[in-house]
């Protein structure tokens, strides 16, 4: 009999510290969140950006949240495909360009129209507040965590500056999103939209021979190499477009999280961390910049306001194309155009 009773004992003494151990297993490990983007491996999206957000969920948890950034689509699929990789929980969460799935976040894009933007860290405050007033629709089943935009797109070329409106007529300029292949339309380019990792091999194949990109970006993609020209915009002047970016997680991956877990998401998200990215993005348009001085030979020329008038009096009309958009979807664009300008006025530093 003492036997029996020692024998279950041991038994049950095994049993608890097998449940101890798993336990402890359980609490150790941390949750490791799979993070996807469509840049290069040495860019500042996944060094500074992604990275630095990864440093810092991990450091608020004390370890218990991770992240492995896959870079390059390096998991699969393309740019278009991320917002539904990360609402699909096939990535945990992604950061990506909404112009690069066209009709899905018209709201969201009001941005991106022509001359809306003066300055890109106040309109990225701008813009988070915005969307998080009047486009959560267009989120469901992703938990938003940044909405930012970039600093004012440059014309780069390789065969001719463009000075003037009519330099654009007949030529074939890259643009990121159906929005700014409208703006490039209506000043008379032939518009080609791709994602910015194709436009170095598009332009030297000849398929496109102009492109629109921020400066931040150029040094990376060798256009500096690629094209001869670059036309930027009067810094006084709105900018002749910017591109929205946006960093959605999956909700059910979110909503799995234990609630201080919750919270260090929260605490690094949203019009801070709107901020903090495009304060990342906008430091590196000047010395991406001066790469282009650095190259011999290489020419860029400052569009004034006086030209830009005229631009911006041709593509006006796209504002109302917006409204009409917004307005077929139920909403009332022409008050959503305003709260967005007076929202940029308000946040604007100058």
């Amino acid at each position: 009999m003492n036997i029996n009773i020692k024998y279950l004992v041991m038994v049950a003494t095994l049993v608890t510290s097998t449940f101890v151990v798993q336990a402890q297993d359980s609490v150790q490990k941390p949750i490791v969140l799979k993070v996807q983007h469509f840049q290069g491996p040495q860019s500042v999206e996944q060094t500074q950006m992604l990275g630095g957000w990864c440093e810092s969920i991990a450091k608020d948890s004390k370890g218990r949240l991770q992240c492995q950034i896959y870079p390059s689509m390096q998991l699969g699929g393309k740019p278009n495909q991320l917002f539904d990789q990360a609402k699909d929980g096939v990535v945990d969460v992604v950061w990506t360009m909404a112009g690069y799935t066209p009709g899905r976040f018209t709201k969201t894009q009001v941005f991106e129209l022509p001359f809306m933007m003066t300055e890109p860290i106040g309109t990225s405050r701008a813009a988070w507040n915005f969307v998080e007033k009047n486009a959560q629709d267009e989120y469901r089943g992703v938990k938003l965590l940044a909405v930012h935009v970039h600093g004012p797109g440059v014309i780069f070329s390789k065969n001719k500056p463009i000075e003037t409106m009519q330099d654009f007529k007949g030529t074939k300029v890259r643009a990121p999103t159906a929005n700014i292949n409208k703006t490039l339309a209506q000043m008379g380019a032939t518009p080609v939209g791709m994602p910015v990792p194709q436009v170095p091999e598009a332009l030297s194949k000849g398929v496109i021979e102009a492109a629109v990109i921020p400066w931040q970006v150029a040094p990376s993609l060798k256009i500096n190499e690629l094209t001869q020209f670059a036309s930027e915009t009067d810094p006084n002047f709105p900018a002749l477009y910017t591109a929205v970016f946006i960093m959605p997680m999956n909700k059910a991956k979110y909503d799995s999280l234990p609630d201080d877990l919750k919270a260090v998401i929260d605490k690094n998200s949203g019009q801070d961390l709107s901020v903090k990215f495009a304060t990342i993005h906008t430091g590196e348009d000047k010395p991406s910049r001066q790469v282009f001085v650095n190259t011999a030979g290489y020419k860029i020329n400052t569009i004034p306001a006086s030209e830009l008038l005229k631009w911006q009096a041709v593509t006006n009309q796209l504002d109302d194309v917006w409204v009409a958009d917004v307005n077929k979807r139920g909403g009332n664009g022409k008050a959503l155009l305003q709260e967005a300008k007076d929202m940029i006025k308000q946040n604007n530093p100058k």
